[in-house]
């Protein structure tokens, strides 16, 4: 793990991993820096087709449940109205579209951000505590296929980090 002093650097040092051929890496800013997603390598999220199916599946179960209430369970027939008249049904539809879409968007995120993750092995490096204050870190994992001690090491000397530490697992 690299720690560095400026976010330019962190952007600029992830570049050069990636260029290097490190795939499995990731960084930690007490800010976001929107060229850091792209600079590490990472891939599109499937959030968003997730909130989508969460939403359209919300929505048809709150139209499915009105329709089954009005029409089959219990039909009631107020007025000489139609049993089944899709524009009372539009409310609840809405609503249970967005309830849909919603939870998927937090329990989504939270599954595909790995959360809770109460341990990491970088948090036993006592200078990652200043991740959330004014250092910027960049860490190669050791499962990357590249990944050599002795040479990543070398590697991350190269890339004007402050200090170079190894994170014991």
């Amino acid at each position: 793990m690299a720690e560095f002093e400026s976010p330019t650097t962190l952007v600029a040092a992830a570049n050069k991993t990636r260029e290097a051929g490190y795939v499995d890496v990731d960084a930690y800013s007490p800010i976001p820096i929107e060229e850091l997603h792209h600079a590490i390598g990472f891939k599109n999220t499937k959030l968003p087709l997730m909130v989508l199916i969460g939403g359209l599946l919300g929505g048809t179960g709150g139209f499915s449940l009105e329709y089954w209430v009005s029409a089959i369970a219990y039909p009631l027939n107020v007025g000489g109205k139609p049993l089944v008249s899709w524009p009372m049904f539009i409310p609840v539809t809405f609503e249970c579209t967005i309830l849909g879409a919603a939870l998927t968007a937090v329990f989504g995120m939270f599954m595909l951000n790995k959360l809770p993750q109460p341990y990491h092995p970088v948090f036993n490096n006592p200078r990652f505590a200043m991740a959330s204050r004014n250092r910027f870190f960049l860490c190669i994992e050791a499962t990357d296929q590249q990944f050599d001690l002795d040479k990543t090491r070398a590697f991350l000397d190269t890339l004007g980090a402050h200090e170079v530490t190894t994170v014991a697992e």
